[in-house]
């Protein structure tokens, strides 16, 4: 599908002053900021899903590492690597705060503008920005917790300091304003040009609105089954994604600095580039499980300093060579951390100056991932495939089995890597062998659906979904690594700590937030849901 990049573009530039603003202009920015007389809403939903999608160090510094998908020695990967305070914490700390609201503002301003303009010419823009409304504040308060809802953006009627609803009160107001945005789209109504997404194909977002349903309803098992099971339930029968082909992708644009990959570009720095490895509980799950993804998301770069960093030369994409880096070690060259140390470390490549410590590790595939104009995964048609099997196998009434759903998530899943770069293509021949050669058991389903939704997640670079659905499940069972100074306890985070921001700005409502959290404002603290 040909994604409007002109509106990227566009969007972009109108708003990149904006970028820098504090996080209180963010959360109560005046929606009507922008001219509601003669501003297109498409521009600001163009901006509002971009700045949402292309999250960069967002899931690169806490998730990714956390759930050990990748690892890494450089400093401030220790966040998520090694559970230590590193680098600028209470600025990383702050990014998906800040980013989501800074999204929630964008897309409130598409409402408000195409409401005052004319509603029903803009129906779609409308019902749109209130369906990704919803996927935003999920993704925030399941990061943080209790977060301003009922009176964020609400700063044209005087309320500059919003007050922190509780999550347990945000989820089904979620679940409600969802099914009300997805009713309100509107076949017969102009499209949304301005959608990154699908063009303004309205039976795809009400597909991706039913499949975001299913990814709000399923992170409340522990707390509120039988709501769960309801929400779910009614998805499944209205329909979601159908194939890989349906995947909510945001593609990025090379062109200019603000509409590049951000994920990409902050590992093409140098430092990130030679040391941000895939982790070995990952490469080592794919190896055992014969997995035709190892050969395609992986490569052992060429030998040498100089060619590690050479960010245009591919490396080695053999599978049997493809080796994992352990997550919670460093290159300090003092203690029993450094990884060079490890009875396992495979040794460096290159002579003299030239040696590069970590060459014998596998990093992700540069002609893949490490590109400026890489495709953002926002949902996935495996995702809500796993999580379909999850909910059969609990009994409830999803349409097909579990054993089914569980084999459609495998076979979107591998087929969602060509969607990354034609190099990650994987034959058909070799997905139908993978799907009837790895049945799911009942004895070990829930294990096993959970497994394949953190490699679908973590080889779609969608780190935070994935460390969203492990803190739910419990899978894959991980090690905690126990690095010295860290600050869990040698536990791996199960939160972000609000904003250093929000104590001076908002200072009653972060001591709501804080209260609700039985450990206080900590990474180990637990979200309601987190049981």
């Amino acid at each position: 599908m040909k994604k409007p990049i002109f509106y990227i573009a566009f969007a972009a530039v109108l708003f990149s002053t904006s970028c820098s603003e504090d996080h209180l202009d963010e959360v109560n920015t005046n929606p009507n900021a922008a001219s509601a007389d003669n501003l297109n809403p498409n521009y600001l939903l163009t901006d509002g899903q971009l700045t949402f999608a292309n999250t960069g160090y967002s899931q690169l510094l806490y998730p990714g590492p956390a759930i050990q998908a990748i690892a890494s020695t450089f400093n401030y990967y220790g966040n998520g690597d090694k559970y230590v305070n590193a680098g600028g914490f209470t600025g990383y700390q702050a990014l998906i705060f800040n980013d989501g609201y800074r999204a929630l503002s964008r897309l409130q301003q598409a409402i408000d503008v195409a409401n005052t303009q004319n509603a029903a010419r803009f129906t779609n823009v409308i019902a749109i920005s209130n369906i990704m409304k919803v996927m935003i504040f999920q993704r925030i308060t399941d990061t943080y917790g209790d977060i301003p809802f009922s009176q964020a953006l609400q700063a044209p009627q005087g309320i500059v300091t919003p007050q922190y609803d509780k999550q347990q009160d945000i989820y089904p107001a979620l679940l409600t304003q969802l099914e009300a945005a997805i009713n309100s789209l509107d076949a017969n109504g102009a499209k949304a040009s301005g959608d990154l997404m699908y063009a303004g194909d309205v039976a795809k977002w009400k597909k991706l609105g039913y499949s975001l349903m299913v990814r709000v309803a399923m992170r409340l098992t522990k707390v509120d089954p039988a709501t769960a099971k309801t929400w779910t339930e009614k998805a499944a029968a209205a329909g979601t994604l159908a194939s890989a082909a349906d995947n909510a992708i945001v593609q990025t644009d090379a062109a200019n600095g603000d509409t590049q990959n951000a994920s990409s570009g902050a590992l093409l720095t140098t430092d990130d580039f030679r040391e941000l490895k895939w982790s070995k509980t990952l490469i080592d799950y794919l190896r055992a499980n014969n997995d035709p993804r190892l050969g395609v998301i992986a490569e052992i770069p060429q030998a040498g300093k100089t060619n590690n960093a050479n960010q245009s030369l591919t490396g080695n994409t053999d599978p049997t060579v493809q080796r994992g880096l352990p997550n919670g070690y460093d290159l300090t060259g003092t203690g029993a951390f450094d990884i060079r140390k490890r009875a396992d470390y495979p040794g460096p490549t290159g002579t003299g100056d030239d040696i590069a410590p970590l060459g014998n590790y596998s990093r992700p595939r540069v002609n893949v991932y490490y590109k400026r104009n890489a495709p953002d995964f926002v949902l996935t048609y495996a995702e809500t495939e796993f999580l379909l099997a999850e909910a059969a196998t609990r009994g409830w009434n999803v349409g097909a089995n579990a054993a089914t759903h569980y084999a459609n998530g495998l076979r979107g899943a591998l087929q969602s890597l060509a969607q990354m770069d034609a190099a990650a293509t994987i034959s058909t021949s070799a997905i139908e062998t993978y799907v009837t050669t790895r049945p799911l058991v009942a004895a070990t389903a829930l294990q096993q659906i959970n497994e394949q939704y953190w490699v679908e997640t973590a080889t779609t670079f969608s780190f935070i979904e994935g460390w969203f659905n492990w803190r739910r499940s419990g899978y894959p069972v991980l090690v905690p690594v126990n690095y010295p100074g860290n600050v869990t306890n040698g536990t791996i985070p199960r939160r972000i700590i609000y904003p250093s921001t929000e104590v001076s700005n908002n200072p009653s409502g972060y001591a709501s937030g804080v209260a609700s959290l039985s450990g206080g404002d900590q990474l180990t603290s637990r979200v309601w849901w987190d049981k």
